[in-house]
């Protein structure tokens, strides 16, 4: 009769050491790269006028964060910019997806040449820079310059590809078998989508809302050519009031604003942070 002998299992312990390193290099990595600006935001802003001169990561003599707040909302005509925003941002994102992810359900599910062109053509927006220049004087042309109509038709026709290229390569994952069935009961292309496609595109259209909204959100090299000095948002009110009196050289006016303005996003964010994550993922897993 033979007999086997049987070698402990050192493994785990050759291992056990360096498990610790990888998670280690990470959340030092994460608090380098993100824990330490915020840090620099939080303390400046809320700092006085002096301590804030020159921002550092010291903490302040005094904590007049709410106070800042307070200065930044009352003087740096916020609301007002907090409007503009919105009443840019909305229409613009609403009207991108509509229409973004009704031409990818039919660029995904038909195959020809024409659409194989329209569908290249529609995606290049992502890497072809706008013609500023060109999209001043055509606004000019038609009488848009300068007014909140022109502003969401220039961020519907820069973001249309970003939606595009997302949605369209979710569409050929969803099968066509639940389409077909929906047509088999009577409903029509309108029914279809509505009922049927919409609904499986929430997961991938979540996720390009938001980032078309924080393009939208932040955007002031746009916004300045467009409707400069007639409409306020918020990066362009803090781009012309830090240059003006009110905030120069106040950088804890400045982190303020900047905190404030960076909390809808945020808060939108951790709230639909699960959906986000789905759409990204949702085509590389079927």
């Amino acid at each position: 009769m033979s007999t086997t002998h049987l070698r402990p299992d050192t493994t785990g312990r050759r291992r056990s050491p360096l498990r610790f390193v990888q998670p280690t290099v990470a959340i030092v990595a994460a608090v380098a790269l993100l824990g330490v600006p915020f840090w620099l935001v939080v303390v400046t802003a809320s700092k006085n006028q002096a301590e804030a001169f020159r921002p550092d990561l010291a903490l302040p003599s005094e904590f007049l964060l709410w106070e800042n707040f307070a200065t930044v909302l009352t003087d740096g005509r916020m609301l007002a910019a907090l409007g503009g925003s919105l009443l840019v941002m909305i229409p613009s994102v609403l009207g991108v997806l509509i229409l973004g992810s009704m031409a990818a359900w039919i660029l995904g599910r038909r195959k020809s040449r024409l659409l194989a062109f329209l569908y290249a053509l529609g995606i290049s927006g992502i890497v072809l820079p706008p013609a500023v220049v060109t999209i001043v004087l055509l606004l000019r042309q038609m009488g848009l310059a300068g007014t909140p109509v022109g502003m969401i038709g220039v961020y519907m026709g820069m973001y249309m590809s970003t939606v595009i290229f997302f949605v369209t390569g979710f569409v050929r994952t969803i099968p066509p078998e639940l389409e077909e069935a929906a047509r088999v009961d009577g409903a029509g292309p309108v029914k279809v989508f509505v009922r049927i496609i919409l609904p499986l595109m929430m997961p991938v259209l979540a996720t390009a809302t938001i980032l078309i909204s924080l393009y939208i959100w932040n955007d002031v090299f746009y916004a300045l050519f467009v409707v400069g000095g007639r409409l306020d948002t918020l990066p362009l009110n803090l781009y012309l009031v830090a240059s003006s009196g009110l905030y120069l050289q106040n950088w804890h006016l400045i982190f303020a604003y900047i905190i404030l303005m960076t909390l809808p996003l945020l808060i939108v964010f951790m709230v639909a942070q699960r959906k986000i994550i789905a759409g990204v993922t949702s085509g590389a897993v079927k």
